[in-house]
């Protein structure tokens, strides 16, 4: 199969090994990836901040961009929802609604692909310690990705999966939430992170590099010495 990569912001400027990871873990599935580099933001910043028209502009480039694409797969469940889910509601009574809900059906999170689009749960990955894995807001509530990312890790040979209390709690970083909330984001990250060192883990993974952001601020700031991965940065290992 021919896999479109579409990479978010966050792992283009500061976890391009994320993305590198990706297409290891696909190419070792005998799969051929394409990245068109003329791909940009997926217009959730402006979407979420209310600026509708702003958001679909950058909507309408990346829908140009991917339109001859056969699968779109996303490395973060935040953006992955805003094609999947707000996509459509974006565009809703829009001349270019239908364009908009052919790419959303296209599209996935990485763990989601690879389970319920490719029926993997085993990559092929060796990785040795103990981690616990941390739900993303938008991949849990608005895609329902809970399992799929849990049984990828539990196929990892050497890899010792255990959850944590507060898997299902959010992280505090929630975009423009940290930067307008700076206290409130602080205190639902100590939260987190007091939850995650109670596992005993050596590495907190996620779908969302963007959580990780936060968490690993957080985590350095206590003097902890839990390591932050995104799950493909685990799969890929062999």
């Amino acid at each position: 199969m021919k896999i479109t990569l579409f990479i978010p912001c966050f792992v283009d400027q500061f976890y391009p090994q994320v993305g590198m990871s990706i297409v290891h873990v696909l190419e070792r599935l005998g799969h051929t990836v394409d990245y068109p580099e003329a791909q940009t933001c997926c217009g959730q910043p402006p979407f979420n901040a209310g600026f509708w028209d702003e958001a679909r502009a950058v909507a309408e480039r990346q829908m140009a961009i991917f339109r001859d694409a056969e699968s779109v797969v996303i490395a973060s469940g935040s953006c992955a929802t805003m094609v999947r889910v707000f996509y459509p509601e974006l565009f809703h009574q829009h001349p270019r609604e239908a364009e908009a809900r052919a790419l959303a059906a296209k599209t996935f999170e990485f763990s989601d692909f690879l389970v319920n689009r490719l029926g993997v749960l085993d990559v092929g990955a060796r990785f040795a310690g103990r981690a616990t894995f941390h739900d993303g807001c938008h991949g849990l509530r608005e895609l329902g990705s809970k399992k799929a990312p849990r049984q990828l890790l539990q196929h990892v040979k050497g890899l010792e999966l255990v959850e944590m209390t507060e898997a299902e709690t959010c992280c505090g970083f929630g975009g423009t939430f940290a930067v307008k909330f700076p206290m409130i984001s602080t205190a639902m990250g100590e939260i987190k992170c007091a939850s995650i060192a109670g596992t005993g883990a050596d590495y907190v993974v996620s779908n969302d590099s963007s959580c990780l952001m936060q968490i690993r601020g957080v985590l350095d700031r206590q003097g902890k010495s839990i390591k932050t991965l995104h799950l493909a940065e685990v799969l890929a290992q062999t």
